[in-house]
């Protein structure tokens, strides 16, 4: 029995590695091994580059991959000078491309970067407006190996198989996320669907109604609802598996909040956030970290698994039952943490880098990091105890993983980088502006 079972499990270790299924891999938790970056690569001239190909339309989604299929979204403007304004500015104004757009799912084979899909999941003129600094494709899709999900925010939901055949569509009507304290701005949707054991579950808060809803993959029919009480929010939620449950974790304003996966029942809830939350919950060792970077909460803490009830702290307090730590003015306004061997790594717009201990929130280094200006905004990944952070300025800062501050090298892609990398296999996967870049040895 031995015999059998044990190549059966390295087969399925091996396999795992080359999927890709969400936001930031699987869980979020955006950390790969045995991948083998190249030491230096360089979008421009080409070194470490397998391939380079051009993505039509505008899209901050990340790319995913199951097996040999990659899958991107993108938003195709009739607008040819239609683009985004990267960099670190407070402007809160809507973009003026109003005109018609057809919305994207793109099927690409990964080694290739040839098309081998494309399908135009809707068509027509923007529901809503977007922030002059965001594209209407800014959700990352996801995948279970059969069905490939996208949400387009108000324009809908939609389900094809990993074909390209169109299974659904569920129509959420108009989804107004924008500035909590100025509501006739209008900043456009960003959370991304997540999909666990044939269910894809999405955070849906806004201007108006507010919940968290799960879907069957296979035929989009609604298996329950639950309803929150929330400020617009653009995080992805979670999936984590601890003390014996299965729960949706949610990051947001008035609660950061845990729901029964199976029920969406309201397992926990914790306040003291900030008003503006997007980066995405992340799990690792029974601590479940959740962070946001509006001012002045800005906090960062470690949350333990089984949590129950209103787990909310008493003012002044960083730490007590299921609260393993908090600190205010330290959380991340858009990147979401990753966690590699008991090290939380922060990485903030601004070129702030920092890390903490997963169990006790210890500070072990909070430092600037060398860029150009412009910030971050995409979510960092780590292959083989190495972190690369997607600069706005169009370079990838590489960074070493630990208690110690340490930038390795910069390197240098030549457009802006808003997409979180995918990691498949051996080669790092960078979403350009205007192209996907593949990172890899021949």
């Amino acid at each position: 029995m031995k015999r059998i079972l044990l190549p059966l499990f390295l087969a399925n270790l091996v396999f795992a590695s080359e999927n890709w299924p969400s936001f930031r891999g699987e869980r979020a938790a955006g950390v790969a091994e045995n991948v083998g970056i190249p030491e230096k690569f360089d979008g421009i001239t080409g070194e470490g580059t397998l391939y380079k190909v051009r993505i039509p339309g505008l899209a901050h989604s990340s790319p995913i991959v199951w097996g040999d299929k990659l899958f991107l979204t993108t938003a195709v403007s009739q607008d040819e000078a239609a683009s985004f304004k990267p960099g670190l500015y407070g402007s809160g104004e809507a973009s003026a491309d109003r005109t018609v757009q057809e919305w994207k799912i793109l099927c690409l084979n990964k080694h290739t970067g040839k098309t081998l899909w494309e399908k135009v999941a809707a068509k027509g003129t923007p529901i809503d407006k977007r922030h002059v600094k965001s594209t209407y494709a800014n959700s990352t899709p996801c995948t279970n190996g059969e069905v490939v999900v996208a949400w387009f925010g108000s324009q809908g939901v939609f389900g094809y198989t990993v074909d390209g055949q169109f299974l659904w569509k569920v129509d959420l009507g108009r989804m107004d996320v924008g500035a909590y304290d100025f509501p006739s701005y209008e900043w456009g949707p960003a959370s991304s669907p997540i999909l666990h054991d044939g269910k894809v579950v999405l955070q849906v808060d806004t201007q108006g109604e507010d919940y968290l809803l799960s879907l069957d993959a296979r035929t989009g029919k609604e298996a329950w609802r639950t309803k929150r009480d929330e400020l617009p929010s653009w995080g992805t939620p979670t999936i984590v598996e601890a003390a014996g449950r299965t729960e949706v974790v949610c990051n947001g304003s008035n609660f950061v909040a845990g729901y029964d996966f199976r029920t969406g029942k309201e397992l926990w809830r914790m306040g003291t956030s900030s008003k503006i939350t997007a980066p995405t919950p992340v799990h690792a060792d029974g601590i479940t970290i959740v962070s946001s970077g509006r001012a002045p909460e800005s906090p960062v803490m470690g949350i333990r698994a089984g949590a129950k009830g209103n787990i909310t702290l008493g003012r002044g307090e960083t730490s007590g039952g299921f609260v393993a730590w908090l600190h205010f003015k330290r959380g991340p306004y858009m990147p979401t943490p990753v966690i590699y061997q008991g090290i939380v790594h922060v990485l903030h717009n601004q070129g702030i880098f920092a890390a903490y201990g997963l169990r006790t929130g210890q500070e072990h280094y909070i430092k600037r990091i060398p860029h150009d200006g412009s910030g971050f905004s995409a979510s960092p990944v780590v292959a083989d105890g190495k972190i690369y952070l997607p600069g706005e300025d169009g370079i990838v800062l590489e960074m070493l993983a630990g208690k110690v501050f340490r930038h390795i090298r910069t390197h240098k892609i030549g457009e802006p980088l808003m997409a979180s990398p995918a990691i498949s296999g051996k080669t790092l996967y960078l979403r350009g502006r205007d192209h996907l870049f593949a990172i890899g040895k021949e």
